[in-house]
This record gives structure tokens, sequence and C-alpha cells, in this order.
């Protein structure tokens, strides 16, 4: 059992993805806004955070990956960057994912994701990290 920190201010989607991780044995805590998000990563150490990218700015997302990136005490945990940015601005970051200065994490999807390709997804993640 991984414990997964998701940090998305669309509640609707965050339980979505919380049943469907939790039905796999997955242990979800969440987040609503990045600062909570920093501050639940520090506290609590997830094996996966799962992190959306416009929030409570439209790039929070891109300052919450790099911070934890850059700091050598979280820099190991997986980021899966789940957002619908191209629909909204049609800007597309997919090709920028795994950038360390422009877009440090380890991978990137669109919304909307169906539940078995995120659950596909999460454990490519946890057996890779």
């Amino acid at each position: 059992m991984a414990k997964i920190l998701i940090i998305d201010d669309d509640p609707d989607l965050v339980e979505a993805m919380k049943v469907v991780l939790e039905s796999k044995n997955h242990y979800v805590i969440n987040a609503k806004d990045g600062e909570e998000g920093l501050r639940k990563a520090k506290a609590d150490r997830p094996d996966l955070i799962i992190l959306d990218i416009m929030m409570e700015t439209s790039d929070k997302g891109f300052d919450v990956a790099r911070q934890l990136k850059w700091d050598e005490k979280y820099k190991n945990i997986p980021i899966l960057m789940l957002t619908a940015i191209k629909d909204r601005t049609g800007l597309d970051f997919k090709k920028e994912a795994g950038d360390e200065t422009w877009l440090p994490v380890d991978d990137y999807m669109e919304k909307p994701l169906k539940p078995e390709e995120l659950v596909s997804k999460v454990e490519s993640l946890l057996k890779n990290k």
C-alpha cells in the first residue's frame, strides 16, 4: 500500500481519484491548493504525488513541483502532473515534463483520465521509485 497525495482544487475529481486509488489499497490524502500541498508533502512524506497545474494561480503546480524536486529531502518522491491546461489554454507541456529546470515531474497526463489509465500510471511510477 502506497501513500498518495493528490494536490488539486477540483473536489469532484479528487474524490473520484481517491475512490479509484483506494480500491487498489492505496492510502490517499489530498490538498486543495499548492501551499497546503507543500505542507502535506513535507509533513506526510507520500510515496507519490498527483499534482494539478492551475490552482490558486494558473501556474502554481509548476512552483510546487520545482520546490519539491529541488529539495534534497523530497526530490525522490515521484510526481505525476495531471492537468487540463491544454483544454483551457491550448498549451501542451508534455514535452517539457522531466526537464529539471522548467517542469521537474516524473510524468505528465491530461485530464480527463480514465480510471484504468490512472491506476496504470500510478503503479508504473511506484515501481520505478
